[in-house]
């Protein structure tokens, strides 16, 4: 597991909260600080990457354990 600076729970909430609450989190950042996200909502996956492209953040890691789907970003 990578280490990371800061940890976002968006457990419960449905697209696109959980990017828009990584923005925000992300905005307040360091570059190269690497925020670890909690979310449920399994289109999350397709999302996040999405959202790494566009931003030029970068997803070091992202999988799934019981339900929940962890991902790891660094700030661009």
């Amino acid at each position: 597991m990578p280490d990371f600076n800061q940890e976002l729970d968006a457990s419960g909430l449905n697209c696109p909260l959980p990017i828009l609450r990584a923005k925000k989190t992300l905005k307040g950042m360091e570059s190269g600080q690497v925020l670890r996200i909690i979310a449920t909502d399994p289109g999350s996956v397709k999302d996040f990457d999405a959202f790494a492209n566009q931003t030029g953040n970068e997803l070091i890691e992202a999988s799934e354990e019981g339900g929940k789907y962890i991902f790891f970003i660094k700030k661009k």
